[in-house]
């Protein structure tokens, strides 16, 4: 089954008697010292235009749980989760597809993320048929794709989250994972190394994890490199099909925009939600620094 679909192809889909469900997860992530002035939140840009018939899902609210011990941006609850779902429409055995603002405006090294989480918590939670707008709405405004104004009332679904549809990392089978397969680190290569880190307690990396920035998997326009080039990429970091692989970043939201772009490649890989987040929190848990493994 494809994991992304283009402006295009999605245009001719929402044209057929039986149109995916589309669900908006448009989210402005708040930098360190706050959102700048007059930055629109996930919503409020929803409000402003939107594809015409999707349905905005609140990422903080809907998408994660409280922060914590477990991370900034850990697992729902699941009934939390599933409520919020079926309140949207989705339905167990109906397609959905999601989309964020993509490269947008203002551009955002984000792009995609959201989307990409959405993605992921769907499919982790038993979803069979759920796929990511490749660039998002900035893709679809670029190929003269509508937008609508009206906030649709969708009939509730029936969907019921069932975990295992996606493999899941804790801490533990992170650390274990860096020793006997691969494990990716999808943040950006300075907070990997250890020379910056504005978020999160410690500098550093899950030892043995190798540096593999997310934002590198997209061209300027926020889609997806095509499959081969992704795929040689992965490759040369022993990222195959036939590994074992695992994929962690800050909380556990670029990682899911990493996991999709193995899946665009081919390559099947498990998500530490907890991520550096929940690693570094935890005094007992070594860190290495360096652009080395370690």
């Amino acid at each position: 089954m494809n994991v992304t679909i283009t402006p295009r192809d999605l245009a001719a889909e929402l044209a057929a008697p039986r149109p995916p469900l589309l669900l908006d997860i448009r989210w402005r992530m708040t930098p360190p010292g706050g959102r700048a002035a007059g930055e629109k939140s996930g919503r409020a840009a929803y409000e402003a235009g939107h594809l015409p018939g999707a349905v905005f899902v609140d990422l903080e609210a809907e998408l994660v749980g409280p922060p914590g011990p477990a991370g900034r941006h850990p697992l729902p609850d699941l009934e939390v989760f599933g409520a919020a779902m079926r309140r949207a429409g989705v339905r167990a055995q109906h397609p959905v597809v999601v989309y964020d603002g993509g490269a947008g405006d203002p551009p955002s090294p984000s792009g995609g993320w959201a989307a990409a989480r959405a993605w992921w918590l769907l499919r982790w939670a038993g979803h069979p048929s759920v796929r990511v707008l490749d660039g998002g709405l900035s893709a679809w405004l670029a190929a003269d794709g509508p937008v609508s104004t009206e906030v649709p009332g969708p009939a509730v679904g029936d969907f019921t989250p069932r975990p295992g549809g996606l493999p899941l990392l804790d801490a533990d089978g992170a650390a274990e994972l860096a020793r006997r397969g691969v494990l990716l680190d999808a943040r950006a290569g300075n907070r990997y190394r250890g020379e910056v880190e504005p978020i999160d307690r410690v500098a550093g990396h899950i030892p043995g994890a190798l540096s593999a920035p997310t934002t590198e998997n997209v061209g300027e326009d926020g889609r997806f490199l095509p499959p081969a080039q992704l795929a040689e990429r992965f490759a040369a970091l022993g990222a195959t099909e036939a590994a074992e692989v695992g994929v962690y970043c800050g909380s556990g939201v670029s990682g899911a925009h990493e996991v999709l772009a193995l899946a665009v490649a081919g390559v099947p890989a498990a998500l530490y939600v907890g991520s550096w987040s929940e690693w570094s929190g935890d005094p007992s848990r070594p860190v290495a620094t360096g652009a080395e493994p370690g």
